[in-house]
């Protein structure tokens, strides 16, 4: 026994070595899709989506054999129901009720979402009896200019009876029934900013294009491309980042039905945009550009004077004119 004894060795224990940690699970398909859902990029593709792709159907679905004037009011419901859209999507979760959110998107033509989904309206926006008489008579004599220039015999110059055709339109639609529109909504107490307030009364290009004419699509180039862009590149070059967006929607719709005047609608809001910076250039605020009756005249001359390049000649008479001719056959 002692001898066998004296042959044992002392047993060693040695360090087992520890497998290295097994690589993370991967996420799963669930949460890898929720994180792409979530991402910036797609948020403003979910937003601005609409605005690239009904225009595109619009043009690419249009049966050729349409009148110009049906391609040019397909385009227009097109580029606004994308504008619609693009504003209301950021607002989709805004605590106000279903029928309110269908009714901003299908009932009503503005662009200020947050405002048509909040609550109340302020005080001197509420219609009185004259803010109806005034929009009703507004849209009889617009509704009369239309009617004018329909029967219109051959003798009348056809440019002349398309410009007269398009003056009847503004009236009746923005001027007049909007505005009717805008009453009702705002005796219902929902917040529907008037499209026009008074343009003829601008003392100023930026009052002008900013407050006076046209707020619904002031509010979706302040929203889609003024506000992006003022913080990066200062308020000059977004505003004329501004003025060539208006001016190439213009040019979607005006130039490519009209198949002409390619480049003049945005001809003319580069004109508004370099008259907007001399307005606020330190000679101008000298010589009174931006208020006063030298202000309303700057302004007056410079919307009007190259209104022929916002609604070029072919377009008047290719598309206004034609359509007018339909209204009278109908």
């Amino acid at each position: 026994m002692g001898k066998t004894g004296s042959h044992l060795q002392p047993v060693v224990l040695r360090e087992v070595p520890v497998p290295p940690a097994p690589p993370p699970v991967p996420s799963s398909n669930v949460d890898r899709l929720s994180a792409a859902v979530e991402h910036p990029s797609l948020e403003v593709v979910r937003q601005a989506g609409p605005l690239v792709l009904l225009p595109m159907a619009a043009l690419l679905f249009v049966p050729t054999e349409w009148p110009r004037w049906a391609l040019m009011w397909t385009l227009a419901v097109s580029v606004y129901a994308g504008c619609k859209w693009a504003t209301w999507w950021p607002q989709r979760h805004r605590a106000a009720a279903p029928w309110r959110h269908a009714a901003y998107l299908l009932a009503w033509v503005g662009m200020d979402a947050r405002a048509f989904l909040a609550h109340g309206v302020p005080e001197a926006l509420r219609p009185r009896p004259f803010d109806w008489w005034f929009a009703a008579a507004k849209t009889a004599f617009g509704a009369a200019l239309l009617a004018w220039a329909v029967g219109m015999g051959s003798n009348v110059p056809p440019l002349a009876r398309g410009w007269l055709g398009l003056v009847g339109i503004a009236m009746t639609l923005h001027f007049g029934l909007i505005d009717l529109l805008s009453l009702f909504w705002r005796r219902a107490g929902v917040f529907a900013r008037p499209l026009m307030n008074w343009p003829p009364l601008a003392r100023s290009l930026a009052g002008f294009w900013g407050r006076r004419w046209n707020t619904a699509f002031r509010d979706v180039v302040h929203q889609l491309v003024f506000r992006p862009l003022v913080g990066r590149t200062g308020g000059r070059a977004a505003m004329a980042a501004v003025f060539v967006v208006s001016g190439l929607v213009h040019d979607l719709v005006i130039s490519i039905s009209a198949g002409a005047a390619y480049g003049a609608p945005t001809l003319y809001f580069l004109i508004q945009a370099a008259a907007a910076l001399l307005e606020r250039a330190h000679w101008g605020v000298r010589l009174g550009l931006g208020h006063g009756w030298r202000g309303w005249a700057f302004t007056a001359c410079a919307v009007v004077a190259p209104l022929p390049l916002l609604f070029p000649e072919p377009f008047v008479l290719r598309v206004v004119v034609p359509m007018l001719d339909a209204m009278r056959i109908a």
